[in-house]
């Protein structure tokens, strides 16, 4: 077992691009990566030693690449490390495409392209593009996923400083910025490359206008000027958009698949109450924009603490902004209570959930259930009940 060097230089990449890279890059589509070094040996007797390492490690990125373009585009599409670290899922660009269409946008100045990603969706959705990224691998990488998508004709890739572009002939602007540094991520929109400030005048001089943003942005750092949305793709936040030239001051939460919209009515935060027969657990997307109290309104429930964001109510009301959970028992932390009890209940399957508890799932898992009692799946939820350690037993609403 091993793997080879993931490095890529941009004369390995050219390699990749030519007749004897392409070719190689089809032998490895559906390659172990567990076996690559007894696979790069075999490979480096008929071909020289840097372009096996190079369609290796592009056979391993496209592979990891599935999950976010989905295995038709991964296979013929070119990837960095980076790129699809940072490369916006394509159900989330497909989506953003679509708004920038159904907003009259014909052309888009894509400033921090990346791997093309984003401006792949926008092309597919017809919208000519300029795609700009000032590290010469990136570009020569987006440029090549332009083409393997047939897309060239509608994406130019540019080389260049994004600051230095001028971008008055197009329609919109699209910028995502980079936050991630060589520590990890970066949480100071400022510390952003470039910084937000510079991406919102930026915007600011379109017509229209977007701004990728890490979805923990502080409220308090949203310009007026902002339409800001969350958005979640199968129950998992990806990221925040400041939209510009749209609906300022708008906050909203925006739920694939679908698209389902949550907008914020300016409710104050619900009051706190008993926990009642269902707990409803709000999307991510939901919490991050600030939206509990539309949820609450939604169910006609209450939070079970001020602290956390758990909706509760007497009745179900189904919402496509929550998971809705029957809640069966609810008892003060303890962890013999809570063992005895699972047993009571025979139960097989144990779904361990958390907000507001220090306590890790897993911990408390092996604690309370070191193996099955019997067949019954329950749901145990360790929270804060109006300021106290709780546990709430239950199961999913279907």
């Amino acid at each position: 077992m091993g793997r080879v060097s993931s490095s890529l230089s941009p004369a390995a990449f050219s390699s990749l691009l030519a007749p004897e890279g392409l070719a190689l890059l089809d032998e490895l589509r559906d390659h172990d990566p567990a076996q690559e070094l007894a696979l790069a040996t075999k490979l480096r007797r008929d071909h020289p030693a840097e372009l096996v390492s190079a369609a290796l490690a592009q056979a391993r990125l496209r592979q990891r690449a599935v999950a976010k373009f989905g295995a038709e585009d991964a296979a013929r599409m070119y990837f960095t490390a980076n790129g699809v670290e940072q490369a916006t899922r394509t159900s989330v660009a497909a989506y953003r495409a679509g708004a920038f269409e159904r907003l009259g946008v014909r052309s888009v100045a894509d400033l921090c392209c990346g791997i093309g990603g984003d401006a792949i969706a926008l092309a597919r959705a017809g919208i000519r593009v300029l795609a700009v990224d000032r590290d010469p691998l990136t570009c020569a990488v987006a440029r090549a996923n332009a083409e393997a998508l047939g897309l060239a004709g509608l994406i130019e890739v540019r080389e260049a400083d994004v600051t230095e572009v001028d971008t008055s002939a197009y329609d919109a602007v699209f910028v995502d910025p980079a936050r991630r540094g060589g520590r990890g991520r970066i949480f100071d929109p400022e510390a952003y490359s470039p910084p937000l400030s510079w991406a919102v005048s930026a915007a600011l001089k379109a017509p229209r206008a977007a701004l990728k943003i890490a979805p923990g942005i502080p409220h308090e750092a949203i310009p007026a000027e902002a339409d800001a949305e969350w958005i979640s793709d199968g129950g998992d936040v990806k990221e925040a958009v400041l939209w510009f030239g749209t609906a300022p001051g708008r906050m909203r939460a925006t739920l694939l698949p679908g698209p389902r919209a949550l907008v914020s009515k300016g409710l104050p935060d619900p009051e706190v109450r008993p926990v009642g027969r269902y707990l409803y657990e709000p999307d991510g997307a939901v919490i991050r924009a600030h939206l509990v109290a539309e949820v609450a309104e939604e169910v006609g429930g209450g939070l079970i603490d001020e602290t956390i964001a758990y909706v509760t109510a007497d009745e179900l009301h189904p919402t496509s902004y929550a998971a809705a959970y029957e809640i069966t028992d609810q008892l003060p932390f303890n962890v013999k209570k809570l063992k005895a009890l699972l047993r009571q209940r025979e139960v097989g399957v144990l779904t361990v959930k958390k907000r507001g508890s220090a306590v890790e799932p897993e911990e408390l898992r092996r604690k309370v259930m070191p193996k099955p009692f019997g067949k019954r799946a329950v749901t145990v939820i360790l929270t804060r009940v109006a300021g106290a350690p709780t546990m709430l037993v239950g199961a999913p609403v279907s």
